[in-house]
């Protein structure tokens, strides 16, 4: 695997993480939304991730061929899908002025757990500072080999 390969792993990464980080900066913005356009209260959302497959018609020739160390050239991650949370019932808070509210005086609430969002927040921050680490990491060896040869 080549140092360049290292690189493009690592942004997929961070490409990941950005975004699981918007979904989760959604989630947290809509804590509160108690009607959505269906109707009901807005629903949590999560991104799921998986190994990026080599795509382009040099890797998949590469991987042919038997080439040492070419089933690790153009993988990374990849965001699969963003999903709504559906094992997660909604919550009840009784509200009897709020005009979402039941016959009982009950409001459906999202099914957000800020607490949770806020755990996944720092998860994704920490992901995304050790992709940054691993790039200024590459970057500096490209430099030091090429300082090899120099006096």
């Amino acid at each position: 695997m080549s140092l360049g390969s290292a690189i493009a792993i690592s942004a997929s990464g961070l490409t990941a993480e950005r975004l699981r980080l918007d979904v989760i900066s959604n989630n947290l913005a809509n804590v509160n939304t108690t009607r959505t356009a269906s109707g009901q209260p807005y629903r949590r959302q999560i991104v799921t991730f998986a190994e990026r497959q080599p795509s382009g018609f040099a890797s998949l020739l590469a991987e042919a061929r038997g080439m040492p160390g070419s089933s690790l050239s153009g993988k990374g991650v990849e965001v699969t899908s963003i999903a709504p949370d559906t094992s997660t019932p909604f919550k009840q808070v009784y509200d009897p002025g709020n005009p979402d509210a039941n016959a009982q005086g009950y409001v459906k609430m999202p099914n957000i757990n800020p607490i949770m969002e806020m755990v996944d927040m720092i998860s994704t921050s920490r992901a995304y500072e050790s992709g940054v680490t691993a790039i200024n990491d590459a970057k500096q060896m490209q430099t030091r080999a090429l300082s090899i040869g120099q006096v």
